[in-house]
């Protein structure tokens, strides 16, 4: 049974009409003990159908165990998003867990802003990450059902479209509870930067450029 209707695929459709750079998106799956995987693999088939820029390349982890570390695939279901072409270019956005529910549209929204390279950022935030110079890896912990999750992680999405030094993951907590338990996730929206900074909601992004400066402070005084 599809996932979307042929009302969700025309509107779909004419959403990706415009865009302009191919996109790749690599999903990583494995046969066993994921649940997810099988429904992951369908519903980024049902989308790479409605755009001939979107490409979709579907891998075993196991069998693609490099390809993997290269990208930090360590949990599967996983959706790396790539600007496509002769050489792909890693937009540092991640999918962990199926992006279903509210992250569904954060994910249609990722491949337009991918495609069409204009994440939506202050100068101000511009002007921080043009001078960012050591990785920053951001787990925004969400659940389906959360109508403000999907702020947190386009946010964190945009930040990583626009600087190669950070990383953004969407991670579905209730799929990887043991993750979720670690980082002491008791709500959503919850980012961790670093694993040294830990953010609460969808805040806004002057408030989210604060806590970045922050890690990277924190980071700063590790390294002396």
């Amino acid at each position: 049974m599809p996932y979307l209707k042929e009302n969700d695929r025309q509107v779909l459709r004419t959403h990706f009409a415009d865009l302009v750079r191919p996109v790749r998106l690599l999903v990583f799956t494995e046969e066993r003990g994921c649940p997810y995987c099988q429904h992951t693999r369908q519903l980024l088939e049902e989308v790479a159908e409605l755009s001939e820029r979107i490409e979709l390349e579907l891998l075993d982890r196991g069998a693609e165990a490099e390809l993997a570390r290269r990208y930090g695939v360590d949990k599967v279901p996983a959706i790396v998003l790539l600007i496509g072409g002769s050489e792909p270019i890693d937009t540092g956005i991640r999918f962990f867990g199926i992006p279903s529910g509210y992250e569904f549209g954060t994910l249609v929204d990722d491949i337009v802003a991918a495609s069409r390279g204009e994440p939506a950022l202050s100068p101000a935030t511009r002007d921080w990450l043009a001078t960012l110079d050591r990785p920053l890896h951001l787990q925004v912990f969400v659940t389906p059902t959360c109508p403000y999750c999907p702020r947190a992680v386009s946010l964190a999405h945009r930040l990583a479209l626009a600087s190669p030094f950070i990383r953004a993951d969407m991670v579905e907590a209730t799929e990887f509870p043991a993750l979720a338990d670690r980082y002491e996730v008791y709500g959503v929206p919850r980012t961790v930067i670093n694993d040294t900074v830990a953010v609460e909601g969808a805040v806004p992004e002057r408030a989210l450029l604060g806590y970045l400066q922050e890690a990277v402070a924190r980071a700063t005084q590790t390294v002396r």
